[in-house]
């Protein structure tokens, strides 16, 4: 309840048109605003409390806010029935939801957030898994060899790195557990050091992802270029000097009458760097103050540098406001050519107002990605490491070095026999055996006329129990997590592949909670039930291969 409250209370705020007796709607055109987002999403909420007005008020909540995708989903379940009809709606207004993403960058940005963050959470934790799999295992082997040859307990040294943070202990254990991999499946150990490689990197973006969004500049500049409103970057933005920040402000003071410092900070623009977006603007200050040979000059430099619609538009406005119809025409087609649907938006919009008789450009949306990236990213190791970001990709490349010169020096590691999984090495088994097989399995196949009956039998007995047991683990674990029955069996990286695959999916809908986009009511429901599908036949392709593969004997 205080929620709704609160959405109420912001959308008086920001909207204050709300009780004057002028149209909303024309109104926040007036202002350069297209997209009323806190009242839409009052709409939406109140569509769900009133299903017999629901989709009238969806279709209005759609009128004040086209890029929202949140609006289109609403309506996408508001249409969905079992129908052709309502089904072809459904599907439409879904695709058309997707599709707004690249128009609002926050859903952008925090669905980018969701699954960047899903896909490293997923990669350390199927790491942890693969060693909590093997280890029990690996131990054995190790003990085995350091006995052995007690040159080889100089491996437990890279351990060390444990005091540097959770995730050096991890790549140190995978680099011990790796020397007794298969030769292909110690890619999986080079692959985390890698990762943690660059880690620093890949924290910062996700530093930046978790900290953008309390950042007020940002919101300012968002605001501003998407239509969304122009107090809030009057307010904060003045004064400053990013280009980015500068051109948000300017493109405010214009929707709000203030004409003549826009067209400074626009002049100073273009003094530091040239640009259409810039030239198109300034334009259209200068039609404001009815200067229209001024501004058909600056759509011409604007032209010359990149042919915008924005720009072919304005001018064939303008040309037709000098009764140059037939130069009209032409730039109006010319703008058509580029992107007819950006000219049918200018012309649903049109009216006798500065905002409305010539459309502005804004920054592109990968400037704005810019932006956030430079402001809200900071060297960061997320708290996980105790040494400098700078020092942790040294560190990682040691590891790989080291990991490269062990693989090389122990060649020969313990074993196990593959029939009944007693401890082998080459220094106390002499003979080469064929299948890597202790003695004993060896002559109960081979030298049948060695072995008395009853202990050859016993020893079937032993060998069966034991395969019987390996047989169940690998079906249990794979039931429970996909792909560690694979890990279990030895296959590393064909079990990574099953595994990261399934955490990732798995993640996605808990980190869409996190990165809720606006407000919490609304995230990115359509993500969340397809990665619930995608992790569901991750998990019945893995249990099927895992299952065909025990019962030919591969595994």
């Amino acid at each position: 309840m205080k929620r709704v409250f609160l959405q109420i209370f912001l959308c008086f705020l920001l909207i204050p048109s709300m009780s004057s007796g002028k149209d909303l709607y024309e109104e926040q055109l007036d202002k350069g605003i297209r997209n009323s987002e806190p009242y839409s999403y009052l709409l939406i909420k109140q569509s769900k409390a009133n299903s017999a007005k629901s989709k009238i008020m969806l279709k209005e909540a759609l009128k004040y806010s086209p890029d929202l995708p949140a609006v289109y989903f609403e309506l996408s379940k508001d249409s969905f029935s079992f129908s052709p009809e309502g089904m072809f709606k459904a599907v439409d207004y879904m695709l058309q939801g997707i599709s707004a993403y690249k128009r609002n960058f926050w859903w952008l940005f925090m669905m980018a957030g969701s699954l960047f963050t899903s896909m490293i959470l997923s990669l350390i934790i199927s790491m942890v898994i693969i060693i909590l799999i093997r280890l029990a295992g690996d131990i054995p082997l190790l003990s085995h060899d350091i006995n052995e040859a007690n040159n080889k307990a100089l491996l437990l040294l890279i351990l060390i790195v444990a005091v540097i943070s959770p995730l050096f202990l991890t790549g140190g254990l995978l680099v011990i557990i790796g020397l007794y991999m298969k030769k292909w499946d110690r890619i999986s150990v080079y692959f985390y050091l890698l990762f943690l490689l660059i880690s620093p990197w890949l924290f910062n973006t996700a530093s930046m992802f978790f900290n953008a969004p309390s950042s007020g500049k940002l919101k300012a500049v968002v605001q501003v270029n998407e239509s969304k409103g122009n107090r809030y970057a009057l307010s904060i933005l003045r004064g400053r000097d990013d280009p980015v920040e500068l051109f948000s402000y300017a493109l405010a003071l214009k929707r709000e009458g203030g004409y003549n410092e826009a067209m400074d900070i626009y002049n100073k623009l273009i003094v530091k760097r040239p640009d259409p977006r810039l030239y198109n603007n300034l334009a259209n200050c200068y039609v404001a103050i009815n200067d229209i040979e001024k501004a058909k000059e600056l759509y011409r430099k604007s032209i010359e540098l990149q042919p915008f619609p924005s720009a072919l538009y304005n001018l064939s406005e303008v040309s037709r406001e000098t009764l140059d119809f037939e130069k009209g025409d032409e730039y109006f087609q010319s703008a058509q050519i580029l992107d007819r649907d950006a000219v049918s938006g200018f012309r649903a919009i049109f009216s006798m107002n500065p905002n409305r008789v010539v459309m502005d450009e804004s920054l592109p949306v990968s400037t704005l990605w810019g932006y956030a990236d430079v402001k809200a990213t900071g060297a960061s190791n997320m708290d996980l490491s105790t040494v400098p970001p700078a020092l942790i990709p040294v560190i990682a490349v040691f590891m790989v070095i080291l990991f490269y010169i062990f693989t090389r020096r122990f060649k020969h590691t313990a074993y196990r026999c593959k029939r009944c999984g007693s401890i082998l090495c080459n220094k106390c088994e002499k003979r080469i055996l064929w299948g890597r097989m202790c003695l004993q399995c060896y002559r109960s196949l081979v030298k049948l006329d060695e072995l008395d009956a009853k202990e050859r039998i016993a020893r079937v007995l032993t060998v069966y129990e034991y395969q019987k047991r390996r047989r169940d683990i690998i079906k249990i674990i794979s039931f429970i997590i996909p792909g560690s029955g694979q890990i279990y069996a030895g296959n590393v990286l064909y079990g990574l592949l099953f595994l990261w695959p399934f955490l990732f999916f798995l993640f996605i809908p808990i980190t869409n909670l996190i990165f809720a986009p606006e407000t919490s009511y609304f995230s990115h429901n359509w993500l969340s039930w397809g990665a619930f599908l995608l992790m569901a036949i991750v998990y019945f392709m893995s249990n099927i291969i895992t299952r065909r593969r025990l019962a030919k004997g591969w595994l």
